[in-house]
Protein backbone atom coordinates (compact mmCIF):
# COMPACT_ATOMS: atom_id res chain seq x y z
CA UNK A 1 0.00 0.00 0.00
CA UNK A 2 2.61 2.32 0.89
CA UNK A 3 4.40 1.75 -2.39
CA UNK A 4 1.44 2.42 -4.61
CA UNK A 5 0.82 5.99 -2.64
CA UNK A 6 3.81 6.94 -3.47
CA UNK A 7 3.89 5.45 -7.11
CA UNK A 8 0.31 7.77 -7.33
CA UNK A 9 2.20 10.49 -5.47
CA UNK A 10 5.20 10.42 -8.21
CA UNK A 11 2.61 9.95 -11.11
CA UNK A 12 0.17 13.12 -9.59
CA UNK A 13 4.01 15.41 -9.32
CA UNK A 14 5.06 14.31 -12.70
CA UNK A 15 1.65 15.16 -14.22
CA UNK A 16 2.13 18.97 -12.17
CA UNK A 17 5.33 19.01 -13.80
CA UNK A 18 4.03 18.07 -17.63
CA UNK A 19 1.13 21.02 -17.24
CA UNK A 20 3.88 23.60 -15.46
CA UNK A 21 6.56 23.00 -17.75
CA UNK A 22 4.12 24.08 -21.23
CA UNK A 23 4.37 27.59 -19.55
CA UNK A 24 7.48 27.76 -17.27
CA UNK A 25 10.07 24.99 -19.32
CA UNK A 26 12.90 23.92 -17.36
CA UNK A 27 15.72 26.70 -17.21
CA UNK A 28 18.98 26.02 -16.46
CA UNK A 29 21.60 28.94 -14.41
CA UNK A 30 24.89 28.43 -15.31
CA UNK A 31 27.96 29.06 -13.06
CA UNK A 32 31.41 29.63 -15.01
CA UNK A 33 34.79 29.75 -12.62
CA UNK A 34 38.26 29.75 -14.02
CA UNK A 35 38.52 25.92 -13.72
CA UNK A 36 34.85 24.71 -14.22
CA UNK A 37 31.92 25.22 -15.22
CA UNK A 38 28.31 24.46 -13.25
CA UNK A 39 24.80 24.97 -13.94
CA UNK A 40 21.99 24.66 -11.68
CA UNK A 41 18.59 23.10 -12.75
CA UNK A 42 15.24 24.94 -12.17
CA UNK A 43 12.69 22.68 -12.72
CA UNK A 44 9.10 24.21 -13.66
CA UNK A 45 8.27 23.61 -9.94
CA UNK A 46 10.65 25.51 -8.90
CA UNK A 47 10.57 28.92 -10.91
CA UNK A 48 6.39 27.76 -10.05
CA UNK A 49 7.24 28.37 -6.14
CA UNK A 50 9.76 31.45 -6.77
CA UNK A 51 7.17 33.35 -8.89
CA UNK A 52 4.65 32.26 -6.20
CA UNK A 53 6.99 33.83 -3.56
CA UNK A 54 7.71 37.00 -5.40
CA UNK A 55 4.34 37.62 -6.30
CA UNK A 56 3.53 36.96 -2.35
CA UNK A 57 6.22 39.43 -1.28
CA UNK A 58 5.23 42.12 -3.93
CA UNK A 59 1.43 41.78 -3.07
CA UNK A 60 2.70 42.13 1.25
CA UNK A 61 4.88 45.15 0.17
CA UNK A 62 2.24 46.65 -1.76
CA UNK A 63 -0.73 46.19 0.49
CA UNK A 64 2.02 47.48 3.52
CA UNK A 65 2.59 50.31 1.23
CA UNK A 66 -1.26 51.07 0.76
CA UNK A 67 -1.40 50.89 4.34
CA UNK A 68 1.01 52.98 5.24
CA UNK A 69 -0.03 55.87 3.09
CA UNK A 70 -3.60 55.61 4.18
CA UNK A 71 -2.38 55.91 7.55
CA UNK A 72 -0.31 59.49 6.64
CA UNK A 73 -3.48 60.66 4.60
CA UNK A 74 -5.75 59.91 7.71
CA UNK A 75 -3.18 61.14 9.84
CA UNK A 76 -3.04 64.58 7.95
CA UNK A 77 -7.10 64.69 7.59
CA UNK A 78 -7.03 64.02 11.66
CA UNK A 79 -4.46 67.16 12.02
CA UNK A 80 -6.52 69.19 9.79
CA UNK A 81 -9.36 68.64 11.12
CA UNK A 82 -7.67 69.25 14.75
CA UNK A 83 -6.19 72.41 13.25
CA UNK A 84 -9.43 73.69 12.22
CA UNK A 85 -11.09 73.30 15.27
CA UNK A 86 -7.98 74.19 17.18
CA UNK A 87 -8.71 77.90 15.24
CA UNK A 88 -12.10 77.75 16.40
CA UNK A 89 -11.55 77.21 19.76
CA UNK A 90 -9.45 80.19 19.75
CA UNK A 91 -11.87 82.19 18.23
CA UNK A 92 -14.27 81.39 20.45
CA UNK A 93 -12.06 82.01 23.10
CA UNK A 94 -11.04 85.23 21.80
CA UNK A 95 -14.59 85.94 21.49
CA UNK A 96 -15.15 85.05 24.99
CA UNK A 97 -12.18 87.51 25.66
CA UNK A 98 -13.81 90.52 24.09
CA UNK A 99 -17.14 89.32 26.08
CA UNK A 100 -15.28 89.95 28.83
CA UNK A 101 -13.33 93.20 28.13
CA UNK A 102 -16.70 94.54 27.39
CA UNK A 103 -18.25 93.31 30.59
CA UNK A 104 -15.30 94.55 31.86
CA UNK A 105 -15.70 98.13 30.38
CA UNK A 106 -19.63 97.88 31.51
CA UNK A 107 -18.75 97.08 35.09
CA UNK A 108 -16.49 99.79 35.11
CA UNK A 109 -18.82 101.93 33.81
CA UNK A 110 -21.67 101.15 36.25
CA UNK A 111 -19.23 101.35 39.10
CA UNK A 112 -18.56 104.90 37.66
CA UNK A 113 -22.40 105.61 37.75
CA UNK A 114 -22.47 104.06 40.82
CA UNK A 115 -20.26 106.13 42.21
CA UNK A 116 -22.00 109.23 40.53
CA UNK A 117 -25.09 108.55 42.16
CA UNK A 118 -23.94 108.16 45.63
CA UNK A 119 -21.88 111.65 44.93
CA UNK A 120 -25.21 112.91 43.68
CA UNK A 121 -26.76 111.57 46.80
CA UNK A 122 -24.32 113.00 49.47
CA UNK A 123 -24.63 116.16 47.45
CA UNK A 124 -28.76 116.37 47.15
CA UNK A 125 -28.57 115.21 51.01
CA UNK A 126 -26.30 118.09 52.08
CA UNK A 127 -29.40 121.03 49.93
CA UNK A 128 -31.74 118.97 52.07
CA UNK A 129 -30.24 119.38 55.45
CA UNK A 130 -29.67 123.25 53.98
CA UNK A 131 -33.20 123.82 52.95
CA UNK A 132 -33.94 122.21 56.51
CA UNK A 133 -32.58 124.60 58.43
CA UNK A 134 -33.87 127.76 56.09
CA UNK A 135 -37.00 126.79 56.62
CA UNK A 136 -36.19 126.32 60.65
CA UNK A 137 -34.61 129.97 60.35
CA UNK A 138 -37.73 131.37 58.44
CA UNK A 139 -39.93 129.82 61.16
CA UNK A 140 -38.19 131.48 63.84
CA UNK A 141 -38.69 134.73 62.03
CA UNK A 142 -42.28 134.82 61.65
CA UNK A 143 -42.37 133.68 65.23
CA UNK A 144 -40.39 136.56 65.84
CA UNK A 145 -42.28 139.24 63.85
CA UNK A 146 -45.71 137.63 64.76
CA UNK A 147 -44.44 138.69 68.48
CA UNK A 148 -43.80 142.11 67.27
CA UNK A 149 -47.20 142.54 65.71
CA UNK A 150 -48.93 141.90 68.93
CA UNK A 151 -46.77 143.66 70.73
CA UNK A 152 -47.31 146.74 68.62
CA UNK A 153 -51.05 146.10 68.66
CA UNK A 154 -51.25 146.26 72.27
CA UNK A 155 -49.40 149.34 72.42
CA UNK A 156 -51.46 150.79 69.72
CA UNK A 157 -54.78 149.66 72.09
CA UNK A 158 -53.02 151.02 75.21
CA UNK A 159 -52.80 154.21 73.71
CA UNK A 160 -56.06 154.54 72.41
CA UNK A 161 -57.06 153.99 76.23
CA UNK A 162 -54.95 156.49 77.40
CA UNK A 163 -56.58 159.16 74.99
CA UNK A 164 -60.06 157.96 75.97
CA UNK A 165 -58.70 158.23 79.67
CA UNK A 166 -57.69 162.07 78.98
CA UNK A 167 -60.81 162.60 76.82
CA UNK A 168 -62.97 161.91 79.64
CA UNK A 169 -60.69 164.07 82.36
CA UNK A 170 -61.19 167.05 80.10
CA UNK A 171 -65.12 166.29 79.68
CA UNK A 172 -65.62 164.90 83.74
CA UNK A 173 -65.54 162.19 84.91
CA UNK A 174 -69.04 159.76 83.58
CA UNK A 175 -71.70 159.16 85.58
CA UNK A 176 -70.93 161.79 88.63
CA UNK A 177 -71.18 165.74 88.60
CA UNK A 178 -68.66 167.50 85.98
CA UNK A 179 -65.66 168.42 87.32
CA UNK A 180 -64.48 172.14 88.20
CA UNK A 181 -63.70 173.96 85.25
CA UNK A 182 -59.95 174.60 84.31
CA UNK A 183 -58.20 177.54 84.68
CA UNK A 184 -57.83 179.46 81.30
CA UNK A 185 -54.15 179.83 82.04
CA UNK A 186 -53.45 175.51 82.16
CA UNK A 187 -55.63 174.85 79.03
CA UNK A 188 -52.63 175.39 76.32
CA UNK A 189 -51.07 173.22 78.52
CA UNK A 190 -53.56 170.80 78.44
CA UNK A 191 -54.26 170.99 74.76
CA UNK A 192 -50.36 170.76 73.73
CA UNK A 193 -50.34 167.94 75.82
CA UNK A 194 -53.52 166.32 74.27
CA UNK A 195 -51.73 167.21 70.97
CA UNK A 196 -48.79 165.65 71.54
CA UNK A 197 -50.39 162.26 73.18
CA UNK A 198 -52.92 162.48 70.19
CA UNK A 199 -49.50 162.90 67.81
CA UNK A 200 -47.93 160.27 69.31
CA UNK A 201 -50.61 157.99 69.50
CA UNK A 202 -51.65 158.11 65.33
CA UNK A 203 -47.54 157.69 65.11
CA UNK A 204 -47.83 154.45 66.67
CA UNK A 205 -50.91 153.33 64.96
CA UNK A 206 -49.22 154.36 61.51
CA UNK A 207 -46.15 152.57 62.51
CA UNK A 208 -48.43 149.77 63.62
CA UNK A 209 -50.12 149.31 60.55
CA UNK A 210 -46.79 149.31 58.36
CA UNK A 211 -45.25 146.68 60.98
CA UNK A 212 -48.80 144.36 60.00
CA UNK A 213 -48.76 145.26 56.23
CA UNK A 214 -44.65 144.56 56.28
CA UNK A 215 -45.43 141.77 58.54
CA UNK A 216 -48.07 140.22 55.72
CA UNK A 217 -45.92 140.68 53.04
CA UNK A 218 -43.25 139.03 54.80
CA UNK A 219 -45.64 136.42 55.57
CA UNK A 220 -46.64 135.95 52.00
CA UNK A 221 -43.38 136.16 50.84
CA UNK A 222 -42.46 132.99 53.46
CA UNK A 223 -45.10 131.33 52.57
CA UNK A 224 -44.41 131.79 48.99
CA UNK A 225 -40.68 130.83 49.34
CA UNK A 226 -42.17 127.92 51.37
CA UNK A 227 -43.89 126.91 48.53
CA UNK A 228 -41.15 126.96 46.20
CA UNK A 229 -38.76 124.76 49.04
CA UNK A 230 -41.42 122.64 49.27
CA UNK A 231 -40.95 121.70 45.55
CA UNK A 232 -37.04 122.06 45.49
CA UNK A 233 -37.81 119.31 48.29
CA UNK A 234 -39.95 117.13 46.04
CA UNK A 235 -37.17 117.42 43.41
CA UNK A 236 -34.65 116.68 45.53
CA UNK A 237 -36.53 113.71 46.95
CA UNK A 238 -37.08 112.08 43.60
CA UNK A 239 -33.86 112.56 42.44
CA UNK A 240 -32.83 111.09 45.21
CA UNK A 241 -35.71 107.95 44.87
CA UNK A 242 -34.01 107.73 41.64
CA UNK A 243 -30.48 107.21 41.98
CA UNK A 244 -31.09 104.76 45.06
CA UNK A 245 -33.22 103.05 42.86
CA UNK A 246 -30.72 102.73 39.57
CA UNK A 247 -27.99 101.64 42.28
CA UNK A 248 -30.00 99.21 44.50
CA UNK A 249 -31.84 97.14 41.82
CA UNK A 250 -28.42 95.78 39.70
CA UNK A 251 -27.21 95.04 42.99
CA UNK A 252 -30.89 93.08 43.96
CA UNK A 253 -30.41 91.57 40.58
CA UNK A 254 -26.80 90.21 40.93
CA UNK A 255 -27.59 87.97 44.16
CA UNK A 256 -30.77 86.73 43.03
CA UNK A 257 -28.88 85.75 39.74
CA UNK A 258 -26.52 83.87 41.93
CA UNK A 259 -29.19 81.81 43.69
CA UNK A 260 -29.29 84.01 46.29
CA UNK A 261 -31.97 85.85 48.49
CA UNK A 262 -31.97 89.97 48.98
CA UNK A 263 -33.74 89.77 52.05
CA UNK A 264 -31.90 86.83 53.68
CA UNK A 265 -28.60 88.66 53.23
CA UNK A 266 -29.86 91.91 54.31
CA UNK A 267 -31.06 90.14 57.34
CA UNK A 268 -27.72 88.70 57.60
CA UNK A 269 -25.42 91.29 57.44
CA UNK A 270 -27.90 93.56 60.09
CA UNK A 271 -26.77 91.35 62.49
CA UNK A 272 -23.34 91.10 62.39
CA UNK A 273 -23.20 95.01 62.05
CA UNK A 274 -26.03 95.56 64.78
CA UNK A 275 -23.96 97.49 67.55
CA UNK A 276 -25.46 100.70 68.69
CA UNK A 277 -24.64 102.65 71.86
CA UNK A 278 -23.46 106.36 72.55
CA UNK A 279 -24.06 108.78 76.08
CA UNK A 280 -27.61 108.96 77.66
CA UNK A 281 -29.39 111.84 76.63
CA UNK A 282 -32.82 112.77 78.12
CA UNK A 283 -35.64 113.59 75.34
CA UNK A 284 -37.39 116.50 75.64
CA UNK A 285 -41.22 115.99 74.93
CA UNK A 286 -43.09 117.79 73.17
CA UNK A 287 -45.83 120.38 74.94
CA UNK A 288 -47.96 120.30 72.15
CA UNK A 289 -49.20 117.06 72.43
CA UNK A 290 -48.48 114.29 69.86
CA UNK A 291 -45.91 114.78 66.98
CA UNK A 292 -46.88 113.65 63.70
CA UNK A 293 -44.27 113.23 61.14
CA UNK A 294 -44.97 115.51 57.73
CA UNK A 295 -45.14 113.85 54.40
CA UNK A 296 -41.35 115.02 53.78
CA UNK A 297 -40.16 113.43 57.28
CA UNK A 298 -41.60 110.21 56.27
CA UNK A 299 -39.60 110.61 52.52
CA UNK A 300 -36.87 111.42 54.18
CA UNK A 301 -36.92 108.60 56.75
CA UNK A 302 -37.59 106.30 53.76
CA UNK A 303 -34.35 107.77 52.08
CA UNK A 304 -32.60 107.13 54.80
CA UNK A 305 -33.77 103.43 55.04
CA UNK A 306 -32.78 103.01 51.48
CA UNK A 307 -29.21 103.87 51.78
CA UNK A 308 -28.91 101.63 54.79
CA UNK A 309 -30.31 98.87 52.41
CA UNK A 310 -27.68 99.90 49.75
CA UNK A 311 -25.25 99.87 52.14
CA UNK A 312 -26.11 96.27 53.68
CA UNK A 313 -26.11 95.63 49.65
CA UNK A 314 -22.67 96.63 49.76
CA UNK A 315 -21.22 94.73 52.68
CA UNK A 316 -22.28 91.44 51.31
CA UNK A 317 -21.01 92.21 47.99
CA UNK A 318 -17.65 92.73 49.66
CA UNK A 319 -18.01 89.28 51.74
CA UNK A 320 -19.67 87.05 48.68
CA UNK A 321 -17.00 85.41 45.58
CA UNK A 322 -18.22 87.92 42.89
CA UNK A 323 -14.90 88.91 41.60
CA UNK A 324 -12.46 87.23 39.53
CA UNK A 325 -9.57 85.43 40.95
CA UNK A 326 -7.06 86.69 37.79
CA UNK A 327 -7.20 90.21 36.88
CA UNK A 328 -4.71 89.18 33.69
CA UNK A 329 -5.06 87.75 30.59
CA UNK A 330 -6.27 83.87 31.13
CA UNK A 331 -7.93 81.18 28.80
CA UNK A 332 -11.10 79.13 30.35
CA UNK A 333 -9.81 75.80 29.86
CA UNK A 334 -12.39 73.49 31.62
CA UNK A 335 -16.10 73.74 32.93
CA UNK A 336 -17.68 73.04 36.27
CA UNK A 337 -19.39 69.73 35.88
CA UNK A 338 -19.31 66.50 34.36
CA UNK A 339 -15.85 65.58 32.14
CA UNK A 340 -12.91 63.18 30.93
CA UNK A 341 -10.42 63.27 33.84
CA UNK A 342 -7.25 64.63 31.56
CA UNK A 343 -4.69 62.39 33.44
CA UNK A 344 -7.08 59.21 33.84
CA UNK A 345 -9.29 59.64 30.70
CA UNK A 346 -12.17 58.36 32.70
CA UNK A 347 -15.64 60.10 33.57
CA UNK A 348 -15.39 62.25 36.92
CA UNK A 349 -16.64 65.17 38.35
CA UNK A 350 -14.87 68.73 37.67
CA UNK A 351 -15.72 70.64 40.91
CA UNK A 352 -14.42 73.89 39.76
CA UNK A 353 -13.17 75.72 37.04
CA UNK A 354 -9.92 75.70 35.25
CA UNK A 355 -8.15 79.14 33.89
CA UNK A 356 -4.72 78.94 32.11
CA UNK A 357 -2.45 81.63 31.78
CA UNK A 358 1.64 82.06 31.93
CA UNK A 359 3.65 80.77 34.83
CA UNK A 360 3.62 82.97 37.94
CA UNK A 361 0.64 84.76 36.69
CA UNK A 362 -1.25 86.55 39.98
CA UNK A 363 -3.78 85.07 41.35
CA UNK A 364 -6.10 87.41 43.83
CA UNK A 365 -8.98 86.33 46.54
CA UNK A 366 -12.27 87.16 45.36
CA UNK A 367 -13.85 88.52 48.23
CA UNK A 368 -13.23 88.98 52.01
CA UNK A 369 -12.47 85.85 54.00
CA UNK A 370 -10.16 84.12 56.23
CA UNK A 371 -7.23 81.63 55.07
CA UNK A 372 -7.98 78.10 56.28
CA UNK A 373 -5.64 76.05 53.85
CA UNK A 374 -1.85 77.08 52.82
CA UNK A 375 -0.35 74.20 51.79
CA UNK A 376 0.31 71.22 49.82
CA UNK A 377 -2.93 69.44 49.76
CA UNK A 378 -2.91 65.43 47.56
CA UNK A 379 -4.29 66.08 44.03
CA UNK A 380 -4.60 70.13 44.44
CA UNK A 381 -1.22 70.83 44.28
CA UNK A 382 -0.54 73.71 46.59
CA UNK A 383 -3.81 75.16 47.75
CA UNK A 384 -5.13 78.19 49.41
CA UNK A 385 -8.59 78.08 51.27
CA UNK A 386 -10.34 81.11 52.23
CA UNK A 387 -13.29 80.98 53.86
CA UNK A 388 -16.35 83.19 53.60
CA UNK A 389 -19.50 84.94 55.48
CA UNK A 390 -23.10 83.29 54.79
CA UNK A 391 -20.77 79.68 54.85
CA UNK A 392 -19.26 80.08 51.67
CA UNK A 393 -15.63 79.24 50.78
CA UNK A 394 -13.03 79.42 47.87
CA UNK A 395 -10.01 76.93 46.67
CA UNK A 396 -7.36 77.75 44.45
CA UNK A 397 -5.05 75.01 43.43
CA UNK A 398 -2.16 74.04 41.39
CA UNK A 399 -0.23 76.73 42.50
CA UNK A 400 3.57 77.75 41.85
CA UNK A 401 3.62 80.36 44.94
CA UNK A 402 1.24 80.95 47.89
CA UNK A 403 2.29 84.40 49.19
CA UNK A 404 -0.33 83.99 52.77
CA UNK A 405 -0.83 82.01 55.63
CA UNK A 406 -3.17 80.19 57.87
CA UNK A 407 -5.13 82.11 59.86
CA UNK A 408 -4.38 85.42 58.07
CA UNK A 409 -7.86 87.74 57.22
CA UNK A 410 -7.52 88.46 53.29
CA UNK A 411 -9.86 91.20 51.28
CA UNK A 412 -11.49 91.09 47.97
CA UNK A 413 -8.31 91.75 44.95
CA UNK A 414 -5.78 91.26 47.66
CA UNK A 415 -2.96 88.72 45.81
CA UNK A 416 -2.46 85.55 47.74
CA UNK A 417 -0.21 83.49 45.31
CA UNK A 418 1.43 82.53 41.62
CA UNK A 419 -0.54 80.63 39.09
CA UNK A 420 1.73 76.99 38.68
CA UNK A 421 1.17 73.46 37.84
CA UNK A 422 1.43 71.73 41.06
CA UNK A 423 -0.53 68.66 42.39
CA UNK A 424 -2.61 66.41 39.29
CA UNK A 425 -2.24 69.35 36.43
CA UNK A 426 -1.41 68.51 32.93
CA UNK A 427 -0.10 72.36 32.33
CA UNK A 428 -0.30 75.96 33.94
CA UNK A 429 -3.64 77.09 35.14
CA UNK A 430 -5.61 77.78 38.14
CA UNK A 431 -8.39 75.30 39.69
CA UNK A 432 -10.57 77.68 41.17
CA UNK A 433 -13.83 76.58 43.28
CA UNK A 434 -16.26 78.35 45.32
CA UNK A 435 -18.45 75.52 47.83
CA UNK A 436 -21.48 76.52 49.52
CA UNK A 437 -21.65 75.02 53.23
CA UNK A 438 -19.32 72.45 52.09
CA UNK A 439 -21.28 71.34 48.48
CA UNK A 440 -19.37 72.74 45.60
CA UNK A 441 -21.25 75.05 43.33
CA UNK A 442 -19.93 76.60 39.48
CA UNK A 443 -18.35 79.88 40.32
CA UNK A 444 -19.41 81.18 36.94
CA UNK A 445 -22.49 81.70 38.43
CA UNK A 446 -21.21 84.38 40.52
CA UNK A 447 -18.90 85.88 38.15
CA UNK A 448 -21.37 86.11 35.38
CA UNK A 449 -24.10 87.36 38.14
CA UNK A 450 -21.59 90.49 38.57
CA UNK A 451 -20.68 91.80 35.13
CA UNK A 452 -23.04 94.13 35.20
CA UNK A 453 -22.62 95.92 38.75
CA UNK A 454 -17.94 95.07 39.22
Amino acid sequence: MADEAKALTRRFLHRIDMALGRYLPEQRLFLRTDHSTRFLRLSPKAQALGLAGGATVMAWAMLSTSIVLMDQVGAGNLRDQAKREQALYDERINALAAERDLAAEEAAAARARFEMAMGEVSRMQSELLTSEERNRELETGMDVLQKGLRKTAAERDAARARTRELAATLAGQPGGEMAEAPRAAEMPEILAFLTGALEDTASERDTASANASAALELAEALAYEQELQAERNDKIFTSLEEALTVSVVPLEKMFKSAGLSPDRLIDRVRQGYSGVGGPLVQISASTKGDYAPSADELRAQALLDRMDELNLYRIAAEKLPFAQPLKSAYRFTSPFGDRRHPITGSRTTHEGVDFASSHGTPIHATADGVVTKAGWQSGYGQLVTIRHEFGLETRYAHMSKIRVREGQRVSRGELIGDMGSTGQSTGTHLHYEVRVDGTPVNPMTYIKAARDVF
